[in-house]
């Protein structure tokens, strides 16, 4: 607010539908990404872990939504304590939130904001899962998730964005989660991977994705559910910001889709289905911190950056030998840091604060401040995630056997696999009967069990 002006009574927020109407849609487009995720790194892996790939992202939508509801809305934008983390006892259980109680200083109910952040909380852990492909206890993996969000996310998600956090009292841009988020996951799953291992066969046995069709599905559902995750975060539709991180999420996902075919052309030969894919979420994940600070223009440039880096990232896991499976470090990380710093070379000034980049006569004032936040995050999910992972892995085991990840996760996990072979499936089979001796006329299908 300009110095002088003074707020009255009649200046307060009243509850636009609009708003309120536009976040609940933007809340569901958000909340689609978290099943896009499941196929498409379930399309990534290989028949015997098709199901495990699926089930390590839908159950982050059970495990988050009772912990974020019980405490992690609190902790995370509750008032301030030390600018590391929030609580505010009206949230917890969401106990003493008035049903058309506004979110501060806008025109949404609590209730929108809360249930809104609820699905950013949700996918977060989910995309660390991307790593850990084929190896992993399905019952660790859901006590990591609920001690990772409680002592990670959380608290990372106030010193974004919550009130008093540091980072956001620092002036750190974070859009939609570029730090909160896509950095956070990309180290954890870092952290993780260095304790737990590498899969049986890493660098040895081809590992391709068993169905692209699906990749590329999950892929255009992440596109199409990453409009609301990103034009969603500015809470309103009242002022054009949110639209210009619209126009920008589409130019710089297109921009890093096409760098990433084109390395892949010139380095390999060859423009794949899966780098089209991939190159796509890179553009995605870059752009969600940067796209409310940057032109179109600048968004092109943004997307075709991360595109090249990710797609040059994504092999150092064979020159370094760490086991990233589905490559989120490559991805989210490199993707994470790219659009973040970028933010110091791009920012206008112009779309949603004054703050401009070097390019803009900025100095390096906020590309500083980008930096500060990257390594804060980088460094504190890397190192707590690690922890976690060794204390879990050390106590109850993170990792399944040899044999079992060998035979398949899926039947040892599950109990399933993804696709029936047998026929019409069901458990029972069609088979011709001949006819019963001395009789004539032609055979009779019958239903037996298989």
């Amino acid at each position: 607010m300009p110095p002088g002006i003074t707020t009255l009574a009649a200046d307060a927020p009243t509850l636009s539908a609009a708003n309120t109407g536009f976040m609940l849609i933007c809340s569901a487009l958000v909340m689609i990404m978290t099943p896009a995720l499941a196929f498409f790194y379930g399309g990534m892996v290989r028949v015997k872990s098709t199901l495990n790939m699926l089930m390590m992202s839908f159950i982050s939508l059970g495990i988050v939504t009772i912990l974020w509801v019980l405490y992690g809305f609190s902790l995370a934008f509750g008032n301030d304590i030390g600018s590391f983390i929030g609580w505010t006892s009206d949230f917890a259980g969401f106990s003493g939130i008035g049903v058309t109680e506004l979110w501060d200083g806008y025109t949404i109910p609590v209730y929108v904001f809360a249930v809104f952040q609820l699905m950013f909380a949700i996918i977060t852990p989910a995309l660390i899962s991307g790593a850990l492909a084929d190896r992993v206890k399905f019952t660790s993996w859901a006590l990591f998730i609920t001690l990772w969000v409680t002592v990670v996310y959380f608290p990372v998600a106030h010193w974004v964005w919550g009130a008093g956090g540091w980072l956001f009292e620092l002036g750190v841009i974070d859009f939609a989660g570029g730090t909160a988020v896509h950095i956070n996951a990309g180290a954890a799953a870092l952290g993780v991977i260095l304790v737990i291992g590498k899969r049986v066969g890493f660098k040895k046995d081809p590992m391709r994705p068993h169905s692209l069709p699906l990749v590329m599905l999950g892929a255009g559902l992440l596109w199409f559910g990453w409009f609301g995750f990103n034009a969603g975060s500015w809470l309103g539709n009242d002022d054009g910001v949110g639209a210009v991180m619209f126009v920008n999420t589409q130019v710089a996902t297109a921009a890093a889709m096409l760098a990433w075919l084109g390395y892949e052309k010139l380095r390999h030969g060859s423009f794949t289905t899966l780098g089209a894919a991939s190159g796509a979420v890179a553009g995605l994940v870059a752009i969600t911190p940067s796209g409310g600070a940057i032109s179109p223009l600048g968004a092109i440039a943004v997307g075709a950056i991360a595109g090249v880096l990710c797609a040059m990232a994504v092999g150092l896991k064979y020159r370094f030998g760490y086991d990233d499976s589905l490559d989120v470090v490559g991805v989210h990380l490199v993707g994470g840091v790219a659009g973040s710093l970028l933010i110091g070379l791009f920012a206008t000034g112009g779309v949603q604060s004054d703050a401009k980049g070097l390019f803009y006569g900025g100095g390096l004032d906020q590309l500083g401040k980008q930096a500060v936040g990257v390594f804060a995050v980088l460094a504190y999910s890397l190192v707590v995630s690690a922890i976690l992972a060794f204390l879990l892995d050390k106590t109850i085991g993170m990792r399944v056997t040899e044999d079992d990840e060998v035979s398949g996760i899926d039947q040892v996990e599950h109990a399933e696999t993804a696709y029936d072979f047998s026929g019409a499936g069901g458990g029972l089979s069609t088979r011709p009967t001949p006819p019963a001796p001395g009789t004539t006329g032609t055979p009779t299908n019958k239903k037996v069990d298989a």
